[in-house]
């Protein structure tokens, strides 16, 4: 589809950049690293079809929304960030929010803090925050491997721009989404906002608050606590980011009720590999208001 127009509003005192797509009740999309809003276009399509307002924004740091004038780029400001989004598109209605990566993250913590204004969460490509960060297996560790390489001073501002980024289409890119080939057309406005300095920071920023967050009993509470809203949590068979055996096992963390849908041949990205499906999934968890209309 063409490239949506890109709007902006402000919430939680940023001016964050979205893109929007059909009239209706709101699903709020969020994006995780490494990627952007635009990577949703294709599901947004399918959603508004259907009758829902899609709104994506591009999460802080990542252009066009501005860097953090804070330089805050912890799990908890996140999660604000996704209630601020969810106050100024939905007003009082709960709301139906999708979370990719660290969308996921945002996502999970702010349906912690405040499970009032949610009505479904649906978390693609990472499990339950507790079942990933306090039940590492010897496998997920070594996929992991980036998040602890991520901690050291200037590791990755030097080696990820390298030649023309390698390290994200060979090692990323291509290890996280083995069945799926990503164009420079899918690339291109992730890779010109990381060749600023400053926003390749940020985006590592989101790293590397992880362990203050873990380390601060009142955070690490909120967020390992389970989630009382309804969740649906999508994986692919063959994401090399975050293995199949990370999404087993969780149940427990979903006292609102689970619904767990694995993708056989699919990795990381399910919003670049299989987007008719991935809204198809989406559609069936939340309902079509076109087909209650």
């Amino acid at each position: 589809m063409s490239q949506l127009a890109v709007k902006t509003i402000r919430a939680n005192g940023l001016d964050f950049a979205y893109l929007e797509a059909g009239e209706g009740p709101l699903i709020l999309l969020l994006h995780g690293f490494p990627d952007t809003a635009y990577g949703y276009q294709n599901v947004m399509s399918s959603l508004a079809a259907a009758g829902y307002r899609a709104v994506a924004p591009f999460m802080r740091g990542y252009a066009p929304s501005p860097l953090a004038s804070d330089g805050d780029y912890s799990i908890p400001a996140l999660g604000r960030d996704v209630l601020a989004l969810i106050e100024h598109f939905g007003g009082g209605e709960k709301a139906r929010v999708v979370g990719h990566d660290w969308g996921s993250i945002a996502t999970q913590y702010a349906a912690n803090l405040r499970p009032d204004r949610f009505e479904k969460i649906v978390l693609c490509a990472v499990p339950q925050m507790r079942r990933f960060f306090l039940s590492l297996t010897p496998a997920q560790i070594k996929r992991s491997h980036y998040i602890f390489r991520f901690q050291a001073p200037l590791w990755a501002e030097k080696r990820i721009p390298k030649n023309d980024f390698a390290w994200l289409r060979e090692v990323i890119f291509k290890r996280w989404s083995p069945g799926y080939d990503f164009s420079e057309e899918d690339l291109a406005p992730l890779l010109e906002g990381f060749r600023d300095p400053a926003r390749l920071k940020a985006a590592l920023a989101y790293y590397r608050a992880i362990p203050a967050t873990v380390a601060d009993p009142r955070k690490a509470r909120i967020a390992f606590r389970a989630q009382t809203v309804p969740a649906m949590v999508i994986y692919g068979s063959d994401d090399g980011c975050i293995g199949p055996d990370m999404f087993t096992k969780q149940e427990k963390r979903f006292k609102g009720g689970l619904k767990l849908v694995e993708k056989p041949g699919m990795g990381h990205f399910p919003q670049y590999e299989q987007p008719e499906w991935f809204a198809a999934q989406i559609l069936e968890f939340l309902g079509n208001p076109a087909e209650q209309s």
